[in-house]
Order: structure tokens, then C-alpha cells, then sequence
């Protein structure tokens, strides 16, 4: 069982090269399209690019202007702060 289950796998993405992290966040901003809520998509690509700064370099990336603007719009209260920081 793992050690700490609050880890969300960062162990294993420190070990990671740019481009699989890369790849991993373009699979989840495609798993954020067809359905997996906007604080998952936020905290999972945080913990896979290994802070928000280069998230947010991913999620510019991979998020058309378009995207992102609605995705901060429909987010509901908890989630708004996040979203800003991440998609702005």
C-alpha cells in the first residue's frame, strides 16, 4: 500500500522527463472534455508538472482561451479561486 496516500503519484512524476509529464496533461485536459471535474484537472496537473507555474504552461498550452475563460466562468465557488490562479 502506498506510504502517503495524499501523494496523488508526485513520487513517481518527479522522475519524470518534460515531455511524458507533457503527455500526461494533455491526456488529462482531454479527460477534462469529456467530463472529469475542474478541480481534478487543476490539482492532478499540478502534481504531475511539479508546481503551479509550469501547470498553469501546460494548461495554456493544451486549453484553447476559449476553454479556459468557460471552464473559470462555470466553476462553482470552492473551485473559482483556483481556477483563476491556474486558467487566467
Amino acid at each position: 500500500m502506498l506510504s502517503n496516500s495524499n501523494d496523488l503519484g508526485a513520487s513517481l512524476f518527479k522522475t519524470w522527463k518534460e515531455k511524458q509529464r507533457s503527455d500526461e496533461i494533455e491526456k488529462l485536459v482531454q479527460g477534462f472534455r469529456n467530463g472529469v471535474p475542474l478541480g481534478i484537472l487543476l490539482k492532478m496537473a499540478e502534481t504531475v508538472a511539479g508546481d503551479q507555474k509550469k501547470a498553469k504552461k501546460y494548461l495554456k498550452k493544451f486549453m484553447t482561451e476559449a476553454e479556459r475563460t468557460v471552464a473559470i466562468a462555470s466553476a462553482d465557488e470552492a473551485v473559482a479561486p483556483l481556477a483563476k490562479s491556474f486558467l487566467s
